[in-house]
């Protein structure tokens, strides 16, 4: 586990070490990709490889390489030498007017997750750190951001409390789709943001779990076994059948394509509900805790 199955999760593309790596982007928008398909497409109109087009614009092979295949944002020079080199149709400054690095709000590592999750038939989430996201309150979400360091501008926090949120827009739209929580009971006895916060948090929470595709259980602190040491997961399955994981650290999140590890990180999963409370007793215990001074 750690590490992302390039064979199965081919459009993640941060690897190896060459030219410009600081540049590439780690998780190519649409954007970036429907840009380099159009140099790609103009190029071999043109006839020209990929050594010869570098030649045309002074930069590498490599670049250009990482520009057709949306690992890298073109700066200015790029888009306005290749559109020259390409034939002064237009398209390509065009094109560059869209560009954009991903969604914004959503760290780089998550973005691939956040565009699976739109489309997964089915959702985990085992959290004992914080709230999972999908079920945070719009004030959780704000104390959480104020938390993080090093501190970030007004706009910042604003633009990914709104990514945040717009998020949980997946709930309400897959009715279909079950979303399952295990959460850690010290999570939701934390006073993130204060107590009124955190009563908004747990009311926030409650809510959800009045829905029929969402099931909330709390694993107990007293519990003397515990499948999830290992750290925070979650877990989804594609239209296709394919199932996927997802692991977050510090700077850092990691897609799990391999069937193998993922196929642990179910099993895990599963000793994970069967050891927490069920849904019932999550909500009454929820509801003990929102009654609390």
């Amino acid at each position: 586990m750690g590490y992302v199955d390039e064979g199965e999760a081919g459009d993640i593309e941060a690897r190896g070490a060459g030219e410009g790596d600081g540049e590439r982007e780690p998780h190519p928008s649409d954007s970036l990709r429907t840009f380099g398909a159009v140099v790609q497409a103009l190029r071999e109109h043109a006839g020209l490889s990929r050594a010869e087009l570098a030649a045309r614009v002074q930069y590498s092979k490599h670049t250009v390489e990482s520009v057709e295949l949306g690992r890298r944002m073109p700066d200015e020079a790029f888009v306005e030498r290749a559109e020259e080199a390409l034939g002064n149709t237009g398209a390509i400054r065009k094109a560059a007017r869209h560009l954009s690095r991903g969604e914004a709000g959503l760290a780089a590592w998550f973005r691939r997750w956040a565009r699976l999750e739109r489309e997964a038939v089915s959702l985990c989430t085992y959290e004992c750190r914080l709230v999972p996201g999908l079920l945070q309150s719009e004030g959780y979400a704000r104390a959480a951001f104020e938390n993080g360091l090093p501190p970030q501008s007004e706009a910042q926090m604003e633009a990914q409390v709104a990514a945040r949120l717009e998020r949980q827009k997946l709930i309400g739209d897959r009715p279909n789709t079950p979303f399952d929580f295990v959460i850690d009971e010290h999570i939701v006895r934390r006073r993130l943001g204060g107590a009124a916060v955190t009563r908004g948090q747990l009311d926030h929470m409650l809510s959800f779990a009045e829905l029929r595709n969402v099931s909330i259980q709390i694993m107990p602190t007293a519990s003397e076994c515990h499948a999830g040491l290992d750290g925070a997961l979650a877990l989804l399955e594609t239209p296709e059948g394919k199932r996927l994981a997802y692991s977050e650290g510090q700077k850092n999140g990691r897609l799990i394509a391999d069937s193998k590890d993922v196929a642990v990180l179910n099993q895990r999963y599963a000793r994970l509900r069967s050891q927490a409370l069920s849904p019932l007793d999550s909500v009454g215990l929820l509801k003990r805790i929102r009654g609390e001074p």
